[in-house]
């Protein structure tokens, strides 16, 4: 584990956490509620100021933040008070915006994240482009500049959605129906796209099939634990060159794959972290169809109108956050994936940074653009993290303020009691589940 992951991993979290405790801290100002400390971060005081009634702090570990809204005795204890500026006097409404504020803060923030990012990098849109020859797509009419809305009648919001929709929600040797809609008209239309079967022997891997100018190879994305009989000669970051010495590079080469039907293996070449290696791999026939032919087109942010698209393809990463965790938790219980992968906790966080880091094939500006990406995502990911009903999280305050709402009085301090008592146990349980995920895909990746 490189040393300078464990140190972005903390200062991205320490990052999104003040974010998220200032979203509190600015929705009760805005509501005229007292605050009495606002620390930036935690640990001894590197910076101290007092303004309006209020310390202000920056400490020494960025590992979170803070924000006290009630004043403390020599004990340490709250102390109680009618005072109606306090938190715990406000109407209702009040207290449940204070307590959706952080949430929402992290949402926006992630939003913010994207939005920079497509402005200054370009963005990937859902507008189809030119479908290569022979595809599966080049036989259908369409307009190019259409934009897809559906796959299989499942709506898609952003170009992660719609990746995972290609990848899992049905096999390329089946039949599928994109829903887009006309750029001109507006009149949304279906072209159903047929596959041509044929069989080869499996490589098993995913890539983007474009030739990287390094190695002069296909960059593995993801690799099928059927490989080599379920064990894997390639990992994910390879870049296969060749294939029994023909070079993947070639343009004969899906011909030379589909010809490859003798002998029981095949010999991969392949450049893992710099090194060049060769591997027998068992062969496996598999049946193939050729290439869907789907290509979306980016554009720059150079335009008030793209830039303005790139603002709300940003704005719909939440949508496409929310679609895949529960097409995520669906295909467990379908088990069409491991239940380990549900959930990912500190260490998770630190090895997907750790690849990013450590990895020798990308440049600087590439690893600080993954990087980017990362915190747009966990930012995203914390909004509906911190929604659960668990001590420590908004979720719980959120709950008894509706609670309350609902029966119009405050609940007793035995039902709060209660309900505290089993977050507790349910925190217990997601943290030891998260560890132990993580744990599991080190073992097993």
């Amino acid at each position: 584990m490189n040393a300078w992951s464990v140190v972005v991993v903390i200062i991205m979290l320490g990052v999104l956490v003040t974010c998220h405790e200032l979203g509190h801290f600015w929705v009760a100002c805005l509501l005229k509620i007292k605050a009495f400390e606002v620390s930036i971060f935690v640990g001894p005081r590197l910076v101290h100021w007092k303004r309006k009634g209020v310390d202000y702090s920056i400490r020494l570990i960025p590992l979170g933040a803070y924000v006290r809204f009630s004043d403390i005795d020599e004990n340490g204890e709250a102390v109680v008070s009618d005072d109606p500026q306090l938190l715990i006097n406000q109407p209702r409404w009040k207290r449940l915006l204070v307590s959706l504020a952080g949430p929402f803060m992290n949402c926006i923030l992630g939003i913010m994240i994207f939005s920079v990012l497509y402005w200054a990098t370009g963005f990937t849109s859902l507008d189809i482009g030119t479908a290569p020859e022979g595809s599966q797509l080049s036989s259908q009419e369409y307009t190019i500049g259409d934009t897809i809305t559906a796959v299989n009648g499942h709506a898609v919001y952003t170009y992660l959605d719609f990746y995972y929709m290609m990848d899992n929600s049905v096999p390329r040797t089946e039949k599928l129906t994109v829903s887009l809609k006309s750029a001109e008209t507006g009149k949304k239309y279906d072209v159903v796209m047929t596959p041509e079967l044929k069989t080869r022997p499996m490589l098993g891997i995913t890539t983007y099939r474009t030739v990287d100018n390094k190695y002069h190879g296909w960059e593995v994305l993801n690799v099928d634990e059927n490989q080599n009989q379920g064990k894997p000669v390639l990992k994910v970051g390879d870049f296969l060159t060749h294939v029994d010495g023909k070079a993947v590079a070639d343009e004969d080469f899906t011909e030379f794959l589909e010809n490859l039907g003798e002998g029981d293996t095949m010999k991969l070449s392949f450049v893992r972290n710099g090194e060049k290696m060769e591997k027998e791999c068992i062969k496996t026939m598999i049946t193939y169809s050729n290439d869907r032919g789907l290509r979306l087109l980016s554009y720059r942010a150079d335009n008030p109108k793209n830039v303005f698209r790139a603002f709300g393809y940003a704005a719909k990463i939440p949508m496409s956050v929310i679609m895949l965790s529960a097409k995520s938790i669906s295909d467990v219980f379908k088990g069409k994936e491991k239940v380990y992968n549900m959930v990912s906790g500190p260490v998770g966080v630190t090895t997907v940074v750790n690849d990013v880091v450590g990895d020798v094939d990308d440049d600087v500006g590439e690893k600080i653009y993954m990087l980017i990406v990362i915190s747009g995502i966990i930012s995203i990911g914390l909004t509906f993290t911190n929604l659960l009903p668990i001590p420590g999280l908004d979720g719980v305050q959120i709950i008894l303020i509706v609670v309350e709402m609902v029966i119009g009085r405050r609940l007793s301090k035995k039902a709060e009691n209660v309900i505290n008592v089993v977050g507790f146990f349910l925190l217990i349980a997601l943290v030891i589940f998260a560890f132990a995920s993580d744990i599991i895909r080190i073992l097993v990746g």
